[in-house]
């Protein structure tokens, strides 16, 4: 039995008298739109070229779920999402099982079914794996629309498939061990390294980052994330005696949810603050800039709600004036960073290359998208290969 199955009428309902955002409306032909048949979703479990340790613990492999809607123009849209740990790879299943139903029929428009999902399901909540679920549908109907056109998503968005500077991401560098690969990475063109700090004791944290610094010299920027391992009073102790290292940036010093944390430590820290990896859909964006918990944003496009969901929270981030960066996700953050007035950084964390025909590749630093769609494609033996 499935047991949203009940919710498919209603779902359809609500698409039909909620309006589309203004952009989607423009960047979509409203006549003869193509409609979704089925969403397929993929489980696998890909290996990482190099594991990824933190603050919050190590990941060994990336827990992907490749997500492909079908169409009835015959052409089918591509996306993947990531859920972490391998523990939630059946779960992202089941899920697709007893929801993906509700999208067989839906006009092929991103804008209007993100608002029609948000309605279904605001009495449950839209956060946590169904939110997730959600933004991955979203992106591979992006990348059907881009298909059917012709088109790169980014060009369906307004913009261009120009190079956007990216930044090499890694996890906590053990100065004894490492530094080779900091050293290859910004070698190969990477004005930008981000590590991570809070394994040990801040000793640790500082040999670390100094040993980091000293290998990319004083003109390439370096980033630090916490994955929100502190306080706010030790985050702005922290900041200020790794100030002398010239860190670019700051990112999630305290539990993401603690905007005053944040706010408090922006307010007192002589380095700038980066969040927004953990901001659910435009309404948690907007109460953290409305917080001033950030001097700049980086939207995860898996939890600010796709495509549609980061148009609306760079709107927000551009009244306010807040440079806007990328979080993981190279592929589809490539198209709508080169959509985005003001952006920022892209993060290089590479997580589906292994399963990818042609994985997005940088070059000297630099990161563009390309077409059609999202210009990704599976490599059917790879998936097979790493399908749980």
């Amino acid at each position: 039995m499935r047991v949203f199955a009940s919710f498919s009428l209603d779902f359809q309902a609500l698409w039909l008298i909620i309006e589309a955002p203004e952009t989607t409306k423009a960047t979509i032909k409203m006549d003869a739109l193509a409609t979704v048949k089925n969403v397929r979703l993929t489980p696998v479990q890909v290996p990482l070229s190099r594991p990824m340790r933190t603050a919050s613990g190590t990941l060994p492999g990336a827990a992907l779920c490749l997500i492909d809607v079908e169409t009835d123009a015959g052409v089918t849209g591509t996306s993947y999402i990531f859920v972490y740990t391998p523990k939630m790879l059946a779960a992202v299943a089941r899920l697709n099982d007893d929801v993906g139903e509700m999208f067989a029929g839906v006009p092929l428009d991103p804008g209007r079914t993100f608002e029609t999902f948000q309605s279904t399901f605001r009495l449950l909540g839209i956060q946590g794996l169904l939110g997730m679920y959600f933004a991955g549908v979203e992106q591979a109907m992006w990348d059907a629309l881009g298909k059917t056109e012709g088109k790169s998503v980014c060009r369906l968005l307004g913009g261009a498939e120009e190079p956007v500077q990216a930044y090499d991401s890694f996890g906590f560098i053990d100065p004894a061990e490492d530094l080779g690969l900091v050293e290859a990475s910004v070698g190969a063109g990477f004005m930008g390294i981000k590590i991570k700090l809070g394994i040990g004791d801040f000793d640790a944290d500082l040999a670390s980052a100094r040993a980091v610094r000293n290998v990319i010299g004083p003109d390439v920027a370096l980033m630090i994330d916490y994955n929100q391992s502190l306080d706010p009073a030790t985050a702005i102790e922290y900041a200020k005696r790794l100030a002398e290292l010239d860190i670019y940036w700051l990112e999630e010093p305290v539990p993401a949810e603690d905007l005053a944390g944040h706010a408090a430590v922006r307010a007192e820290s002589p380095i700038c603050v980066q969040t927004g990896e953990n901001w659910w859909f435009p309404s948690g964006a907007r109460l953290a800039i409305d917080a001033g918990a950030s001097d700049y944003v980086m939207p995860d496009m898996m939890k600010i709600g796709g495509f549609t969901g980061w148009q609306k929270t760079a709107a927000m981030a551009s009244e306010a004036e807040l440079p806007v960066s990328s979080h993981a996700f190279v592929e589809v953050s490539a198209h709508a960073l080169g959509s985005t007035p003001g952006a920022h950084w892209l993060e290089y964390l590479d997580k589906a290359r292994p399963i990818l025909k042609e994985p997005y590749d940088a070059i000297d630093g630099y990161v563009a998208a390309r077409g059609p769609g999202l210009g990704i494609e599976w490599d059917p033996k790879k998936v097979e290969a790493f399908a749980v």
